[in-house]
């Protein structure tokens, strides 16, 4: 999505959610027997060698009718799925879920997709792991394992999903899924169709300031924000009688973007001066191939990995003022093109040495990203004519080759060590008058320990270095009519590379739950923020150096544990600081948009021997300011959102659920100032907005057959 809004309600509508929501679950299927829901069983806390286990079998998930291994993975107490989907290649990449002890090759296709189409019938058990026991290269921490059985039948499971805004935008009435599993004697199957829709609406006045705080404009907004994400995805694995390994992964995506803006402009004190109209649209269209096929070979096994993802993604940014006195309508029009891909073919050895286990891995990769854009504004008569915008039409290509080797062993009962070290050579060039050709080379590597204080406390820490992945719309120039900012073409940009300093710590509490702490701080060279341009003008650039460090936590808290039955508590925090030196001002600030605090707050109440489950949840974000050259920025929602849920678990074999959202009556505030000389603090206007969203009333159907 291109604009992220937050979700507000006006209060007076909060007791009105919370009674609709008791009546919509409040009669179950017609007689039908409440059936009493078996006790929480203890967790299985497991050691075995250096290896500490809390295995969680499928009746630790039946308070939360599972329909999928994703409903019980993301409610492992005390731990969150990292997806890796944003990761440099598959070498870097992060997701801290397994399937049956191995990694999903895919991305926007990877685990949470493949945890989504797995029915829950077919979980064995999860296991939460020590990740470096594992002895694959680049896990530590907490990894989960979701170990899973053929179950020889074809099974499904579907979910449906409409949402319901008091007012501002049309109900969303197809957003949900439908997935099927299968498996043969030495194989297993899934397909999934899913639509992500959202509607979205918002209004409320926007204020115009002059440089000396004097109101010049008076606006009244209305925003519309429409997106369907329609995707076909699916996996066949196959298990040789030799114990060769096939895994087959693909999807398909559609994304439908639609957005509307309507501003009625005054002066203050004064009538309709103009009407303003924005409109941005985007119809992509994107697909994503992985395999891997993995052997014995030697003293090892040898996997082989393939990866393939293309996208195309037309877009359209328009914007018309109509003014009440009959002059000739303004505005521009931008249209890009953007026609984008990434192949990675990777190669993994594995093998017992040195007393313990090596894993080699070599990587070659090419990405590439081509886009052709116009502009063009109205002239005095209102006729659309075209304007030179340098650099908006490229194409950007990457090369990458490279390799390295972990070694994994454990020092003690109670101490596994893990070392890495490689590097990569790259190549980057960008197409046109503008463009440059550039390489180079990189090393990387980390060095981790876990240690496991008791079998309850384990202890990681990581050092590692770090390269990152460039985004090459950065590269290409661009406007964005809504905020009147351009960004020039900059072929100089240079991957990011960081120290990474991280510790965690994860204390198992067994039927009280589980704790997770962790730290870290990140040295980066080269990173990405606003920079001017030498010929002028701005752009996404490379400064020296930035730091970021913080905190984050995530705990769960089982009342089971106490004697007071069916009450689960998930806690999430983060906060985090930065530093980095102003290319214009040579003070140190925060990087632009950095997240500084996230509270997340979650109490579910399963109703002992009924199907009826109750809860509410709260969440929290502060952000930092982002910071052009002329312009200071900040997107910040007021304070926090409320949401409160009923469920019903056995309505005719199927779970569902009433959500009444915004319950604290958040809003969206956007407020900027820009400047005519920012260097010497001179500002042209500033604008402030704050608008209100419709009370949210959604509902979930969950069934398999």
């Amino acid at each position: 999505m291109l604009l992220r809004l937050s979700d507000t309600a006006p209060t007076r509508s909060s007791s009105v959610a919370l009674a609709i929501l008791v009546a919509c679950l409040a009669v179950p299927a017609a007689g039908q027997d409440a059936a009493p829901r078996p006790p929480l069983p203890e967790v299985n806390v497991q050691t075995a060698g250096s290896t500490t286990r809390s295995t969680f079998a499928p009746d630790f998930f039946v308070r939360f009718a599972p329909r999928s291994a994703h409903d019980m993975a993301r409610n492992v107490p005390g731990f969150a799925i990292r997806d890796g989907d944003e990761a440099r290649g598959l070498g870097q990449a992060d997701a801290n879920v397994l399937i049956n002890g191995r990694r999903i090759s895919g991305k926007a296709n990877g685990p949470v997709e493949a945890l989504r189409r797995i029915p829950a019938e077919d979980v064995v058990r999860l296991e939460l792991v020590d990740g470096a026991s594992l002895g694959i290269g680049g896990l530590t921490g907490q990894v989960l394992n979701v170990v899973t059985r053929a179950s020889g039948r074809v099974s499904g499971q579907f979910r449906y999903q409409p949402e319901f805004r008091t007012f501002g935008t049309p109900a969303r009435l197809l957003a949900g899924s439908l997935a099927l599993a299968g498996s043969g004697t030495k194989s297993e199957w899934t397909l999934a169709l899913r639509n992500d829709s959202n509607r979205r609406g918002a209004q409320g006045p926007e204020v115009v300031f002059d440089r000396f705080g004097t109101i010049t404009a008076l606006r009244d907004e209305q925003s519309n924000f429409n997106t369907d994400r329609i995707s076909l995805s699916g996996s066949y694995a196959r298990t040789a009688d030799n114990g060769n390994i096939l895994n087959l992964t693909a999807q398909t995506q559609g994304f439908i973007y639609r957005e509307r803006e309507i501003s009625f402009q005054r002066p203050p004190g004064g009538s309709l001066e103009r009407t303003r109209r924005l409109r941005r649209t985007e119809d992509e269209f994107n697909y994503e191939l992985g395999a891997d096929y993995e052997f014995g070979l030697g003293p090892g096994r040898l996997k082989l990995i393939g990866y393939h993802r293309y996208e195309d993604s037309p877009f359209t940014n328009a914007v018309v003022t109509e003014f009440a006195d009959g002059r000739a309508r303004q505005g521009s029009l931008f249209l890009r093109d953007a026609d984008d891909g990434e192949t990675i073919l990777r190669s993994e050895y594995t093998a017992r040495a040195a007393g313990g286990s090596i894993v080699a891995a070599l990587e070659g990769a090419r990405n590439f990203l081509s886009i052709v854009s116009a502009l063009s504004e109205r002239d005095a008569a209102g006729v659309l004519q075209p304007v030179d915008l340098d650099g908006a039409t490229a194409r950007v290509d990457e090369d990458r080759i490279d390799g390295g080797l972990t070694w994994s062993r454990a020092l003690a009962s109670d101490l596994q060590l893990q070392l890495s070290a490689g590097g990569e050579y790259s190549r980057i060039s960008q197409s046109g008058p503008l463009g440059l050709t550039r390489s180079f080379w990189r090393p990387k590597g980390f060095a981790s320990l876990d240690w496991k204080v008791d079998p309850n406390l384990n202890i990681a820490g990581r050092v590692e270095r770090v390269v990152g992945q460039l985004d090459f719309f950065d590269f290409i120039a661009s406007v964005d009519l809504d905020q009147s900012r351009t960004d020039d073409s900059n072929a100089n940009l240079k991957p990011e590379q960081s120290w990474v300093f991280d510790l965690e710590a994860s204390w198992r509490m067994g039927t009280l739950g589980n704790l997770t702490v962790s730290g870290y701080l990140e040295n980066l060279a080269d990173v990405v923020d606003q920079i001017p341009l030498p010929g002028g003008g701005q752009a996404p650039g490379n400064l020296p150096s930035a730091r970021i460090y913080g905190m984050e936590t995530q705990a769960t808290l089982l009342s089971d544990g106490v004697g007071w039955k069916g009450t689960r508590i998930d806690l999430g925090g983060a906060w985090a600081s930065s530093t980095v030196r102003d290319p214009l001002l040579g003070t140190l600030r925060e990087i632009s948009g950095n997240e500084l605090l996230s509270v997340d707050f979650r109490l579910r109440h399963d109703l002992q021997n009924t199907p009826w489950a109750f809860g509410v949840r709260g969440d929290w974000k502060k952000v930092a300011r982002s910071v052009r050259l002329d312009e200071v920025s900040l997107d910040q929602p007021s304070f926090a959102q409320g949401f409160a849920f009923l469920e019903h678990k056995d309505v005719a074999g199927m779970t569902m659920r009433a959500r009444a959202g915004n319950l604290m009556n958040q809003k969206d505030r956007f407020e900027r100032t820009v400047f005519s000389n920012r260097a010497a603090g001179i500002a042209a206007f500033s604008e402030k907005r704050e608008r209100r969203f419709g009370t949210i009333f959604s509902f979930d159907i969950e069934g398999s057959f």
